[in-house]
Order: C-alpha cells, then structure tokens, then sequence
C-alpha cells in the first residue's frame, strides 16, 4: 500500500497560480487529483501553500493540507505532511507534482511498486527514451542518465549524454539523442529517507540546476529509474505547454 501526496504551490516562477489555471474546463489540481484517485493509493492528499488551491480540492471531496511557503521543494512540503500525520518510517509516499495532468495512473502504481521491490533503493522514478534532439536540447526537459544497476548518476537540465559524433561543429549540430532519457515528475520514498532528504540544506547542484532530485544524489542516496510501462502526457512548464496540454485533454487523451 501507499499514499500520494501532490505538492501544489501557488507562485510558480513561470506560471503564476499554475494548480489554478484552466485546462479544457478544469483546474490543473483537478485533473491531477482525479489522475492520484484512480490509482491504487489508499489516500491522496494535496499540500499547498494557498488556500485557494486548499479550498478548490476540498470542493470535490478531496482532502488538502496548507503548510508552510517557504519550503525549497516539493519534497520538503511533503516531509511536512508526513511528520504532522505521524506515517510510518517504511511507510511508501509517492509525490505526484502539481504540474502533470497527463501522468497515467498506471505510472503511479509502478513508481510504488518499484521502491516496494528494492528492498536497498531509498527514492524511485521514472524515465522515457527521448525522441528527438529538440527535447534533448530544452531545459525544461530534464534528463537522466543511470548506472547499469539503474540507479540514477545525474539529471540535469542540459543535453545529456552528449554524443559527440553527433554534434561534430558544436551545441547546434547536434544530430542524434542516442540513449537519452526524459525524467519523469515522479517519485517514491520511504518515509524514513524523505524525512533524511527534507532534513538536509538544499545541495549546490540542486540551487544550480533548480532540480530537488540532485540533493538525493549529491548526499550518496540510493535512487532507481525504471522505465515507465506505459507513454506520459506532457508536464506544463510555460504557458505554450498549457495550450498544449489543453488540446489533448480537449480531445480526450
């Protein structure tokens, strides 16, 4: 069994109010939500730093929790919820972003199932072979690379791994995306190694690269990366991933 707990802040950089904004007829928070209430979690909780974002999942039966503005990630705004509800140190908490109307629910059980099945791992997630060099070179697409156990080396912003016969003139002739990998927003944790990682200052890598995951890493915390079972929806980051977004809700995906 686990729960989900979707961290929802109000004052996105790039999207102002973001868990509130339209999207064919809903808020983002709710199709979120809906996407955590089919899968197989016993509980799903919303933590947010807005009552606005409280008060709209309440209206649909949902359960949400303000907590504190000023934390630095969405890990830490989930390690609020687990201390104040007293979870279990073994107890397994997938965190669900605010941002990922399109996640498929089948996503959610796999990223439990994995940490449930590596009795060593602390965190899991998952990944997507990246289909073109456009992705490969946007920063708002985060990369992973792995080790052959598929435990996570790095992720970042940038274009990585690089092949440099690819790319034989430079950033701009770059050709192939050969073993690229999108990250995923998508994780579980024991509640033992959440409360380790929100009790730890934000990492230099993680400021640099705006990324919570590098912390995990940066301090020797065992992650695995599966690839996800079935094809993701896009995240939203700008508002041209909105419309995007949008249509393929609009149409049903």
């Amino acid at each position: 069994m686990f729960r989900v707990v979707i961290p929802a802040r109000f004052g996105s950089t790039r999207l102002p109010g973001k868990p509130l904004l339209p999207l064919a007829g809903k808020p983002m928070i709710q199709w979120v939500y809906e996407r955590a209430r089919r899968s197989g979690a016993e509980q799903v909780v919303v933590a947010t730093d807005d009552e606005r974002i409280a008060q709209r999942v309440r209206e649909l039966g949902g359960e949400a929790v303000l907590t504190a503005a000023t934390h630095a990630s969405g890990s830490d705004r989930i390690a609020e919820i687990v201390l104040r509800e007293g979870w279990r140190d073994s107890d397994i908490v997938v965190n669900l972003q605010g941002d990922e109307p399109l996640m498929p629910e089948a996503l959610i059980d796999q990223v439990a199932a994995l940490l449930a099945g590596h009795a060593s791992a602390e965190l899991t997630t998952l990944s997507v072979p990246l289909d073109s060099v456009a992705s490969l070179l946007d920063p708002n697409v985060v990369k992973v690379v792995t080790d052959a156990q598929q435990r996570a080396l790095y992720f970042s912003r940038a274009p990585i791994p690089w092949s440099r016969e690819g790319a034989p003139h430079g950033l701009s002739s770059q050709r192939s995306c050969a073993l690229a990998q999108r990250h995923l927003g998508l994780y579980a944790y024991r509640v033992a190694a959440l409360l380790r990682l929100a009790a730890l200052p934000p990492s230099p890598l993680e400021q640099l690269e705006k990324l919570e995951q590098l912390r995990a890493l940066e301090h020797g915390m065992d992650m695995r990366v599966a690839h996800a079972a079935v094809a993701p929806g896009p995240d939203v980051n700008t508002a041209e991933d909105l419309s995007a977004v949008a249509a393929l809700l609009q149409a049903g995906r």
